[in-house]
């Protein structure tokens, strides 16, 4: 073969080759301190694509003496709105969000409460759906979200 063929081969195969679908630049991770499950687990808070960002699911739950839900879904609530500001967005950006609730029926009168603290009209679309159990236990809800960035 001379070395134009060997050139066009090698070439074809560079850009055959796929690219990443997680480019590390779009990949985030939670601040030291918080980030001990997720590389225990291997996973990202967030992973953006385009325009569109992903979240992983975050836990409300009973931890330590906390017996409120309120309390918990709020502190949820919040640690999304960091991950979405951190992301480039905003709880006005989501366009989509998925609850799993251990006990929906005694659950969402205190979610719903706190969920409309920080989502506001236009809503999202949202899927809520009882489960039987989340990690780590005593979670009482796992919200997942897809936002927009911010214009």
């Amino acid at each position: 073969m001379n070395r134009l063929t060997i050139a066009a081969i090698a070439l074809s195969t560079v850009l055959a080759a796929p690219a990443l679908a997680r480019d590390p630049a779009q990949v985030l991770m939670p601040p030291a301190g918080r980030d001990a499950a997720h590389k225990e687990w291997g996973f990202a808070e967030a992973v953006t694509h385009g325009d569109t960002i992903y979240l992983s699911g975050v836990v409300a739950g009973l931890w330590g003496d906390t017996t409120d839900q309120s309390i918990a879904y709020d502190r949820a609530f919040a640690q999304i709105a960091d991950i979405l500001k951190r992301a480039g967005s905003s709880w006005d950006d989501v366009i989509e969000m998925t609850t799993y609730h251990t006990d929906i029926t005694t659950q969402l009168d205190a979610f719903v409460k706190v969920k409309s603290r920080y989502v506001t009209a236009p809503y999202p679309a949202w899927t809520a759906i009882d489960v039987d159990r989340l990690v780590p236990d005593k979670g009482l809800a796992e919200i997942r979200v897809i936002a927009k960035k911010s214009k």
